[in-house]
């Protein structure tokens, strides 16, 4: 069997990024939050959401407005439960569906699941090693600031949402520091990837 890697961290810690260095090495990648958005776009979910929060959270286009959403629900518990109930079973669906295909998959060395609440959904318990980016809080809150115009409180507001992340550290199996150049972070994924790899290995028949 394939070992299924999940890659998590904070918010802003650049776990789509670890996750492509794994692509790199020959591991296959589900991202949690691309197939969150096409669950987002289905038409079943379209209609519910038009009957629930109104036109409102659409785009002139059609589509579903991400942030549209976020904003409604952002803060309310039963509405985000709600939202959840909607999306979550599809990824979980289309996860299973995409697994089937890796894991028959020659050349894929791991399964990567790149998920942001991994520990919060309790996904943890099916990957053979969690990976855990770490990066300084002020370095996260700037690359947020400039890519989507994020302040210290909204970051704040939204990491309370989240097991903490010293808790999310303590529970992997590995943690990467995503705070320096991309050619570091490659050297760390080579590196886990490879422990990963080996501990993966089945042992040898007795006498061999």
């Amino acid at each position: 069997m394939k070992p299924v890697i999940g890659v998590t961290g904070g918010i802003g810690a650049g776990k789509s990024t670890v996750a492509q260095l794994f692509a790199a090495e020959g591991c296959a990648v589900i991202d949690s939050d691309r197939l969150a958005h096409e669950a987002l776009q289905s038409a079943e979910v379209k209609e519910e959401l038009r009957a629930w929060l109104g036109r409102e959270v659409f785009e002139a286009d059609g589509s579903v407005s991400r942030k549209a959403v976020g904003r409604r629900v952002f803060g309310a518990v039963a509405e985000i439960e709600r939202l959840n109930g909607l999306i979550h079973p599809r990824v979980h669906q289309r996860r299973r569906e995409l697994m089937e295909g890796y894991l028959a998959e020659e050349g894929v060395k791991a399964v990567v699941w790149d998920v942001p609440l991994l520990f919060e959904v309790g996904l943890d318990r099916e990957c053979d090693a969690v990976v855990f980016v770490e990066v300084p809080r002020p370095i996260r809150l700037r690359r947020l600031r400039e890519s989507r115009g994020w302040t210290d409180e909204e970051l704040a507001a939204r990491e309370k949402l989240q097991l903490p992340l010293d808790k999310k550290a303590e529970l992997a199996d590995y943690c990467m520091d995503n705070s320096s150049d991309q050619a570091s972070t490659l050297r760390l994924v080579q590196k886990v990837l490879s422990q990963i790899l080996q501990a993966k290995k089945p042992a040898p028949p007795p006498g061999q």
